[in-house]
């Protein structure tokens, strides 16, 4: 089993920026590719980024791109995501997620653990 736990979520201004943490514990050594989703109000849950295990390898969805860095350290259990330049349509709880595989995922579904998430919201 795998827990994770996001982190760094609150309200900021448009334009702005936060950093989200995701910690994980557990038997980690199962993970290998991390990201991060969000889910806004009435919508479903979207790709945000997600890393290699190696921290070597990212994927962004178009909306992250250019703004959103995702980074994950040496020790590899735990994960970041800096978000700049945010927008109110950024405003949504974000997941963080951990995946077996070794490929870096953007589908949801690839996904086995998933943290309780935390809220963003974006202010105009």
């Amino acid at each position: 089993q795998v827990q994770l736990v996001e982190s760094g979520g609150g309200l900021v201004q448009a334009g702005g920026s936060l950093r989200l943490s995701c910690a994980a514990s557990g038997h980690t050594s199962s993970t290998y590719t991390m990201g991060w989703f969000r889910q806004a109000p009435g919508k479903e849950r979207e790709f945000v980024a997600a890393i290699s295990r190696s921290g070597g390898t990212t994927n962004y969805a178009d909306s992250a791109k250019g703004r959103f860095t995702i980074s994950r350290p040496n020790a590899k259990n735990t994960v970041y995501l800096q978000m700049n330049s945010l927008k109110p349509e950024d405003t949504a709880v974000y997941y963080c997620a951990s995946s077996l595989y070794i490929t870096v995922e953007s589908g949801s579904g690839r996904y086995a653990y998933w943290g309780q998430g935390t809220q963003v919201t974006v202010s105009s």
